[in-house]
């Protein structure tokens, strides 16, 4: 993972089963490699974003077009979205896919950031609402974390 920090995950499994605990949902998840990315961005948001673990929500529902679909991830500022995180698997290829995908739910949340990540590359977008755009960033105002 390409993450400024080593980070600490309570695991364990049970016969076949690799678990990992989510400090965000409070309750042991199946150790995918996106949930792993996942877990690592919490820790990161926490860690390098400072942020409160009461101000992120993981697999958060939104609806698009009458179809129930899950973000990430969603920070959350005064009760209004902040960051919208898409994770996908160390494996995948970050894609103009992907950057549509995350589009779709902000067109619902209307977030002022966007991050998308495999675990090993990280983009970051800043929200141009008037001229309806989104603006690549280096990092996220605030923070530090590797280069693409």
């Amino acid at each position: 993972m390409n993450f400024p920090e080593k980070y600490q995950f309570r695991l364990k499994q049970i016969q076949e089963n690799h678990l990992i605990f989510c400090f965000i949902r409070k309750k042991w998840l199946h150790l995918t490699p996106e949930e792993w990315v996942r877990q690592h961005v919490i820790q990161y948001l926490i860690h390098t974003g400072n942020f409160s673990s009461s101000a992120i929500n993981s697999e958060v529902i939104v609806e698009i077009n009458g179809l129930k679909k899950r973000a990430d991830i969603i920070v959350y500022q005064k009760e209004k979205p902040f960051l919208i995180v898409e994770c996908k698997s160390p494996i995948v290829q970050i894609s103009q896919e992907t950057f549509d995908q995350i589009a779709r739910y902000n067109f619902q949340l209307k977030s002022n950031y966007l991050m998308v990540t495999n675990g090993l590359q990280h983009y970051y977008c800043q929200m141009d609402y008037e001229n309806e755009q989104y603006i690549f960033l280096k990092n996220l105002p605030g923070f530090s974390i590797s280069e693409n």
